[in-house]
């Protein structure tokens, strides 16, 4: 377990996981020394790709270490919290909660979720300078080490060492901070999945170069803006910067759907609405979708539509029968022409709005089909059935909500004016997962903050969606925070310790979120009652052995005596060695694992594993495992792990030999027997 990795990490570079795919896809390029023929390779590629000398990327202090930090496995284990997850609500539910650093957390979840995860959404830290965003790490590397790692000399390898260790803020501190993490992140991402990243002025440009690095450039798919406020600051000394934009980033730009969803994939003709322009006849081009391609369709009144040079509030159905308007439609907004010269054209029918350019107004009312209730769901409405008294009218302005939606969330959940600071509104969020068109899929945010992609996604799923969230948050120390935290953000961190307390819950920022996911449950099963939404999750901790652990770890030898000496188990426990062992063996954090009695002694089962983790393994046990193997067909382990702490030498070897026997029955079972430490 932790010691195998410990071993495993000392020989880990940068490049390790490209040089074995190298290896494996072009061995004849690799000399017996392991030196690799660069002139080889080459000609492998000549006549497909065209090789040149000539490059531009990205290039910053601590680079390649950003890269080692990405290639080391984490040493963290997985502890499951027992009491929250039994009760009826989290005991079958898909969604996950990890409380832990989210490099430790991606490495855990590829384990188990690499290529699986449809959609993640990201909110880093901007590096604003008053955002409280510093660089630490907890590697403990020499500038030896990193000489020899990087390849680098002793002056550069100290440079990157002040620089993770002295708290900085630069450029180059946060694209070491983000880099390892976007590269895991790249590879959960399945095959046609997609990244949202939010992000200010302040790092954008450092961002997206950073993105064209890990992501590929042809993989980018768009910038979007978001205003996050109404208006600037009559205070501001110079511009007020009222937006903030989201990078998306595809797997493989290819095979990405898109954000609107489906297309059509023929050119179409239908009859139109008495379109401005005089024709009678609408033709739209494959690839482009009409929010209107029904020949009769129905819009009630208070909802919002756009086009690319207006927004529109419905005071009236809208009613097509026959491809025409069917009434006089009432309307109000935002006009290029003038209100007077639109409901001119709304009383003589000659208005015609598509969804054909979502993309191109991603701050206002998106065009995809089945969110154009979604203004509805968060504002007091009897259609919505939310109580959430958020000012409706500013939500129509704004159709992507703001950072005083979001303030006014939190209010209503926590009774707090804002605990976060710069908290994104849920609507923002449930419209970029929304805009994928897909019902059941993972998403994933692992800077999660105040759980905001959380509750976003049970909103979904009340309407029917069945999306998975996974999402990370560093526990950290709201008491430290308040120290040395000024301004807004002392005040906040100060109301955060009080509500904590409220709760009962430790000082640490990860409880916000797990209150946040709670109480948003338990408003939408008041609202929803009849709901079969899953709105439970799974909580988990990522804890670092203790030193003491460690040197246990590092002085035991395999006992062969009568009894076991050390108590290696006792510092883990044994539900934290079985989670840790099903998300390195691919079962993922909320796998149905089956506890079995071998004559007194409990195993744990899962699909082609057994897990044996307890100590004294009587012969009893060992002829109740092998009987078992015998005599249920649906039992048929491939794998016996055991915990090497807990077992003598003789025990392991009489499990070996009794079981080896099953090679010679009807079964004809080949067990591996994997000793972990």
């Amino acid at each position: 377990m932790v010691k195998d990795i410990l071993k495993a990490n000392e020989e880990a570079r940068p490049n390790g996981k490209e040089i074995q795919a190298l290896k494996e896809h072009f061995p004849a390029c690799f000399a017996a020394d392991g030196s690799f023929d660069i002139a080889r390779f080459k000609e492998y590629l000549a006549d497909k790709v065209n090789v040149t000398n000539e490059g531009y990327e990205l290039r910053f202090l601590g680079k390649n270490y950003a890269r080692l930090l990405a290639s080391v496995d984490t040493t963290t284990v997985i502890v499951p919290d027992e009491e929250h997850n039994a009760k009826p609500e989290n005991a079958n539910s898909e969604n996950i909660y990890i409380s832990g650093d989210n490099l430790d957390g991606l490495k855990h979840l590829l384990k188990s979720y690499a290529r699986k995860v449809k959609c993640i959404y990201i909110d880093p830290p901007y590096n604003t300078g008053s955002d409280g965003f510093v660089y630490n790490d907890s590697f403990n590397f020499t500038a030896e080490e990193l000489e020899e790692k990087l390849s680098i000399d002793e002056s550069q390898a100290e440079r990157i060492l002040k620089l993770t260790k002295r708290g900085s803020a630069s450029h180059s501190a946060w694209l070491m901070y983000i880099y390892p993490r976007l590269l895991l992140a790249r590879d959960l991402l399945n095959k046609d999945g997609v990244i949202f990243i939010s992000i200010d002025d302040n790092e954008f440009g450092n961002l997206q170069l950073l993105c064209n690095d890990v992501f590929g450039e042809e993989n980018f798919v768009a910038q979007l803006t978001w205003e996050k406020k109404k208006k600037g600051s009559y205070l501001a000394h110079d511009i007020t910067n009222i937006k903030e934009y989201i990078l998306v980033y595809a797997k493989n730009k290819s095979l990405f759907a898109g954000l609107i969803g489906e297309v059509n994939t023929e050119e179409e003709t239908y009859p139109c609405v008495n379109a401005s322009n005089g024709r009678d006849i609408r033709i739209i081009p494959a690839g482009i979708e009409s929010k209107y391609r029904e020949e009769n369709f129905v819009m009630k009144k208070g909802e919002m539509i756009s086009d690319t040079t207006m927004n529109l509030v419905l005071h009236s159905d809208l009613v097509i029968q026959n491809g025409k308007l069917a009434q006089d439609l009432v309307i109000e907004g935002n006009w290029r022409y003038g209100q007077d010269a639109m409901k001119e054209y709304a009383l003589n029918r000659e208005i015609y709005i598509t969804r054909d350019l979502y993309l191109r107004r991603i701050v206002h009312e998106p065009r995809y089909k089945g969110l154009k209730d979604l203004l509805l769901r968060i504002g007091d409405s009897e259609e919505s059935g939310y109580t959430y008294d958020i000012d409706f009218e500013n939500l129509q302005n704004n159709g992507w909500g703001s950072n005083e939606d979001a303030d006014e969330e939190q209010r209503i959940l926590f009774g707090e004016q804002s605990l976060m600071s710069y908290p994104k509104p849920v609507l923002l969020i449930m419209k970029l997962i929304a805009s994928l068109q897909m019902d059941d899929f993972i998403v994933c945010d692992f800077f999660s903050g105040s759980a905001t992609t959380s509750e976003a996604v049970m909103h979904l799923n009340v309407k029917g969606k069945n999306i998975k969230h996974i999402v990370i948050q560093l526990p950290e120390d709201v008491d430290k925070k308040i120290i040395s935290a000024t301004g807004d953000d002392k005040k906040n961190a100060q109301r955060l310790k009080g509500f904590l307390d409220s709760c009962e819950r430790e000082h640490t920022l990860d409880y916000l979120g797990i209150e946040r996911i709670i109480r948003a449950a338990k408003k939408i099963r008041e609202e929803y009652p009849d709901t079969e939404a899953d709105l439970g999750f799974r909580h988990f901790t990522l804890k670092e052995p203790s030193a003491k652990t460690l040197d246990k770890l590092e002085t035991f030898e395999p006992e062969d005596g009568l009894m076991i000496q050390n108590t290696v188990l006792d510092d883990f426990g044994v539900p934290t060695v079985l989670a840790t062992w099903l998300v390195r063996d691919g079962y993922g954090f909320t796998a149905p694992v089956e506890t079995v009695d071998f004559a007194g002694y409990t195993g744990y089962s899962m699909d082609k594993h057994l897990y044996l983790i307890a100590p004294e393994l009587s012969d009893e046990a060992i002829g109740a495992i092998v009987e078992r193997c015998e005599t249920d067909g649906a039992f048929n382990p491939e794998n016996v792990v055991l915990f090497g702490y807990s077992f003598l030498w003789t025990e392991m070897e009489a499990l070996k030999a009794n079981l080896a026997r099953l090679k010679a029955t009807e079964k004809n079972l080949h067990i591996h027997f994997d000793i972990r430490y």
